[in-house]
């Protein structure tokens, strides 16, 4: 078991010099840290391979679909676009260290057609992915499609829904990421989904119900880490949280109070919550 933390709790767009974090992080009992990925065309992966290893932490990515962009859409030249960002992002993922990519990568987040998912839509996004498979392959990186809520997205809201998109895809590079958050919003029952997911599970993210510090709201944590121990899970298990003004990425995830005493707090506090029931 991997325990990480998303930087998005201190930064909106980590760099180099957000490198003098990483001792406090690795002294603080994480193996990682979860970085955003924008702009693949300008990223500094080289320093921030050089960073991570100097300080023996390993780093994943979270990549979100930029506007103007979508897999799903019925104009072929936008699909081949996103397309394209995505082989870029894989790219740069394994030139910073990486094996891991995860995300909403389907179409921007908070874009809502007004409408259910279409089976066009559907096929669009299968058809996106199955090309990414070699990309993947090719440059050792394993992708972690993300469910959101409905607030978020119309495209996959559950696990359920994630899964037989991967049945479809028929990729081993091309898994779940499954988060507490949004589990909480939109399962029945939270373990269950980790459930119905494990045969495609990639990644967890293990966020409180309001986004503050794990183990401190009400989503159900003993059934969690039990389903999680059931199906032999043995990934991430990493802390996605916002810091509380940091701009634009705190009013992306509406972040309009503080959450814990400090941002700290929720990494800190609850890496010790997690390892206290997971390790």
């Amino acid at each position: 078991m991997k325990f990480g933390v998303h930087s998005f709790i201190w930064t909106a767009n980590f760099g180099p010099s957000d490198l003098t974090m990483l001792p406090r992080l690795k002294a603080g009992g994480f193996d990682g840290v979860e970085l955003p990925l924008f702009d693949p065309l300008t990223y500094p992966a080289a320093e921030i391979r050089k960073g991570f290893e100097a300080n023996d932490l390993e780093c994943t990515f979270s990549v979100v679909i930029p506007d103007g962009m979508s897999m799903l859409s019925d104009d072929a030249g936008v699909r081949g676009k996103t397309r394209v960002y995505m082989e870029n992002c894989i790219k740069v993922v394994a030139a910073a260290g990486s094996k891991l990519v995860v995300g909403p990568m389907y179409s921007p987040v908070g874009y809502i057609s007004g409408q259910r998912r279409s089976a066009d839509e559907w096929k669009h996004a299968v058809e996106c992915y199955q090309s990414l498979a070699p990309v993947l392959e090719r440059h050792d990186v394993t992708m972690a499609v993300e469910p959101l809520n409905r607030f978020e997205t119309y495209f996959v809201n559950t696990a359920a829904d994630l899964a037989a998109l991967c049945d479809e895809v028929g990729s081993s590079r091309v898994g779940a990421l499954i988060d507490t958050f949004h589990a909480n919003i939109e399962e029945k029952d939270i373990a269950s989904a980790y459930r119905t997911a494990a045969r495609h599970l990639k990644h967890v993210h293990t966020c409180e119900n309001d986004r503050g510090t794990p183990g401190s709201g009400h989503v159900e944590w003993d059934s969690v880490f039990q389903a999680l121990r059931d199906i032999h899970y043995d990934g991430w298990l990493t802390i996605e949280s916002f810091g509380f003004s940091i701009g634009g990425i705190s009013a992306a995830a509406s972040i309009w109070r503080d959450l814990a005493p400090s941002p700290d707090d929720i990494a800190f506090e609850g890496v010790k919550f997690l390892k206290a029931h997971m390790s």
